[in-house]
């Protein structure tokens, strides 16, 4: 086989159909968030651009009290966490930090590891494992981690049309009484911005005796009187069995979590390859998270400026005629609906205005659905508002965009 022309076919072709990915070379710069510079390539200079598909929702990545926590614990710790959670890599920041998240949802129990996606695919693979003949209902926009956490775990798996909890109640009605039952969706799905019918989804749960995992992702930091998340926005978070979150979105860092009850997370802890078998986020990154999460849980405010950036962006959007995709959340989608173009007016936006965000493409959307995914935060002003709504009404005019690059 001529190894090195079969991977260079596959790559031809995702040229081919618009897919290739292409990463910005980003340098963030403290205290001028949403501004970063991007250099075009690795010898040019760097150019100052206003990014709109960050996850760092509320711009806590470069907060000065969090960063004074993560020098602070730098001095005191040092780089890394000295290897597994089981072995040498469990430090007092490590119990300190999954103390808190556990009160922050109000569960007995969390785990922190070394991302959301890791969190989902073995929390969920590893109770799959442990509940014998255990039937999976997901929803059918689950995140790739879900999905690959499902597949892991060995056990059947039932998907339900998105958000439809009649489709879900069908496939639970078919399913024995007796056998160990997962109903596992998301809060807030991040490319589109829907909302979960949560009081539904947890009513039918306790109706055919499952257990629910939430995964609020693109939710904590962002809703709810303290920010941990739609669950505790809308009093519903004590009928959830377990909530997944990360620490690297509305929290600004890198990680993630789930909580639960104390032995069921007790056992997740002590029979997930995932969890026992990789070095440990460092303590720094957890003083990070811890206080961030106290701005978090305080930042009604950045909340606030949020939801009106949103409703601001949305508004002028509509106003000038672009095809906003319509929902209730942070997540503002322009739909494109077509891979080429929508790789072509990323770059042209950014080249020629300076402006940052990224195509969204299959596998992350269906095709024929592809977009350019805005996130409005807090730190963004009307100015840079307006500048993305003209940039983009002068991206939308041209007729044929060549790559800038």
């Amino acid at each position: 086989m001529d190894y090195a022309q079969h991977f260079s076919a596959y790559l031809g072709q995702l040229k081919a159909e618009g897919r290739y990915r292409h990463f910005a070379d980003l340098e963030r710069q403290v205290g001028h968030f949403p501004k970063a510079l991007w250099r075009p390539s690795p010898e040019a200079d760097a150019r100052e651009v206003t990014v709109w598909c960050s996850n760092d929702y509320l711009g806590l990545g470069q907060s000065p009290e969090v960063l004074s926590a993560m020098h602070a614990a730098l001095d005191t710790y040092g780089a890394g966490a000295g290897g597994t959670r089981n072995i040498s890599g469990t430090t007092h920041e490590h119990v300190l930090l999954e103390q808190e998240l556990a009160a922050f949802h109000g569960k007995e129990s969390a785990l922190v590891f070394s991302s959301g996606y890791v969190a989902n695919q073995t929390a969920l693979a590893t109770l799959g494992r442990l509940l014998p003949n255990c039937i999976f209902f997901s929803d059918a926009d689950n995140h790739s981690s879900i999905i690959e956490g499902l597949r892991h775990s060995g056990c059947e798996r039932r998907v339900f049309r998105h958000n439809d909890v009649h489709h879900l109640e069908e496939l639970l009605q078919t399913a024995p009484v007796d056998v160990p039952k997962i109903i596992v969706f998301e809060s807030v799905y991040s490319m589109g911005g829907p909302i979960a019918p949560i009081a539904e989804i947890c009513a039918l749960a306790e109706l055919y005796g499952a257990l629910t995992y939430i995964d609020e992702v693109h939710a904590v930091g962002l809703y709810g009187p303290t920010g941990a998340g739609v669950a505790e926005r809308e009093g519903l978070a004590s009928r959830i069995t377990f909530i997944n979150a990360t620490l690297g979105k509305a929290f600004g860092l890198m990680g993630g979590y789930v909580a639960g009850p104390f032995d069921m997370m007790d056992a997740i802890r002590s029979a997930a390859p995932g969890f026992i078998f990789t070095t440990s986020l460092p303590p720094v990154l957890c003083a990070g998270a811890r206080a961030s999460l106290r701005l978090i849980q305080h930042g009604q405010a950045l909340r606030e400026a949020l939801s009106r950036h949103v409703a601001l962006t949305k508004s002028m959007l509509l106003e000038a005629g672009f095809p906003v995709l319509a929902g209730d959340t942070h997540i503002v989608p322009l739909m494109v609906n077509e891979a080429t173009r929508c790789r072509q007016l990323s770059q042209w936006l950014l080249h020629q205005q300076g402006i940052y965000v990224q195509p969204i493409n299959y596998p992350t959307v269906a095709r024929g659905t592809e977009r350019l995914r805005l996130t409005p935060g807090p730190l963004h002003t009307v100015q840079h508002i307006e500048t993305l709504v003209h940039g983009l009404e002068a991206a939308w005019a041209q007729d044929s965009l060549a790559l800038a690059a």
